[in-house]
């Protein structure tokens, strides 16, 4: 029996994939697991979206791979978003709180792993809108 397969299919693993592979880079993770990887990006993505109002949550996912896509819009709830709690430290407290507190976790370091992977795969002008969506304190996580 020939197993067929679907390029477009292939073409998402791939990106997605490569994607997992510059984020373990970003952190120094090189040894670590692309299901670690997957995990950061997802709790990140996850905080971000939230953020976001529902046009500009959108616009970005348009940029995503279509497997980041899909759990991207996991578990999300447009009528709730954007979260009224837009602090910095809240945001952090969000990554912190996936990772089960764990005090080898710097928050704001995979933060800016994962942003960094943003900047290099989606275009100049949605990553400009997404930080201009964002309050200042969280804007500053993209800055290097």
């Amino acid at each position: 029996m020939s197993v067929s397969t679907i390029s477009a299919f292939e073409t998402t693993i791939h990106k997605t994939n490569v994607w997992l592979k510059d984020l373990l880079m970003e952190l120094g993770w090189e040894n670590e697991s692309h299901e670690r990887a997957f995990h950061t990006l997802r709790t990140v993505l996850h905080a971000l979206r939230d953020r976001l109002g529902v046009n500009e949550s959108n616009d970005l996912a348009s940029q995503l791979p279509m497997l980041i896509r899909g759990f991207y819009y996991e578990t999300w709830i447009p009528e709730k978003t954007p979260v009224k709690e837009r602090h910095r430290e809240q945001f952090l407290e969000h990554i912190m709180d996936a990772f089960g507190n764990h005090d080898i976790v710097d928050a704001e370091r995979i933060v800016r792993g994962v942003f960094r992977v943003l900047r290099k795969h989606i275009s100049v002008g949605e990553i400009n809108d997404v930080r201009h969506a964002l309050p200042e304190s969280i804007r500053q996580l993209f800055d290097d």
